[in-house]
């Protein structure tokens, strides 16, 4: 029975207005409220689907919360729907960035029931209606200016602000990030790792062939030493040879003539 601190407009709304004296006056359909200041003034009921009337309710008639019902004090004023359209509000005004792009809109609020004092209000990227919606705080720091049906603010995206409840798709949008980043740190790390072995191998390679090109360069001197070697040697056995050979030759010509 007690009012808390803060509250939440939709869990307002949700409730059916019980008066002082036991009527039921219906559930909650539309906030009256002043934006300028940011101030919730107080609330619409219908008490009956087939009447074309409505019941305003002041803040300050608020007595207490319960399971499903809200209880007030008094007695409140008649009106029609077509007087409620014109009432002042930024429920489901559009949200538009600092680059005047659409963002969404606003879904609900936060206030606190004794002061009517609104604390934040809550974002929606589609229509709050579809039951699993995700809600950001929209601070009131954050809004810039205000117009009939949209409000100005000095973010980029709604990932600006907190998230305070997340849908299904957006946890999931969300883990997909966190995992898609985890998987990136690791391939960077593999990478890493890659490259660091392939540089070894490359300096191993090199240097194998660095070996390979001085032994092959060693052999092929060695070689070319060898094969000079058995030239010059088959140079000289051939000179000694001639030598000789001319000597026997002299000598066979070396005739007595007067023998």
């Amino acid at each position: 029975m007690k009012l808390p601190q803060k509250f939440l407009l939709s869990d307002l709304l949700n409730h059916n207005v019980r008066c002082d004296q036991g009527l039921d006056h219906g559930p909650g359909i539309t906030v009256w409220m002043y934006p300028p200041v940011h101030r919730i003034l107080g609330w619409i009921s219908r008490p009956s689907a087939f009447r074309l009337t409505r019941e305003v309710w002041k803040l300050n008639q608020l007595k207490g919360i319960g399971n499903q019902d809200v209880y007030v004090k008094g007695q409140a004023g008649e009106t029609d729907q077509q007087t409620i359209d014109r009432f002042p509000t930024l429920m489901n005004a559009d949200i538009i960035n600092n680059v005047g792009e659409r963002l969404g809109l606003i879904a609900d609020l936060v206030f606190e029931p004794k002061s009517g004092k609104i604390i934040h209000y809550l974002a929606s990227r589609t229509n709050p209606k579809i039951p699993g919606t995700s809600r950001w705080i929209l601070p009131l720091s954050s809004i810039t200016d205000q117009q009939p049906g949209s409000i100005s603010c000095n973010i980029s995206t709604l990932d600006d602000l907190p998230l305070q409840k997340a849908s299904i798709r957006q946890e999931f949008l969300s883990k997909s990030r966190k995992w898609r980043s985890q998987f990136q740190d690791i391939t960077f790390q593999a990478s890493d790792r890659l490259e660091g072995w392939l540089d070894d191998q490359t300096w191993n390679e090199n240097y194998n062939n660095d070996d390979n090109a001085i032994f092959n360069e060693n052999t092929d001197s060695f070689d070319k030493w060898i094969d000079n070697t058995d030239v010059d040697t088959q140079n000289k056995y051939n000179k000694r040879r001639n030598y000789y050979s001319n000597i026997e030759d002299d000598t066979e010509d070396d005739s007595d003539p007067w023998v």
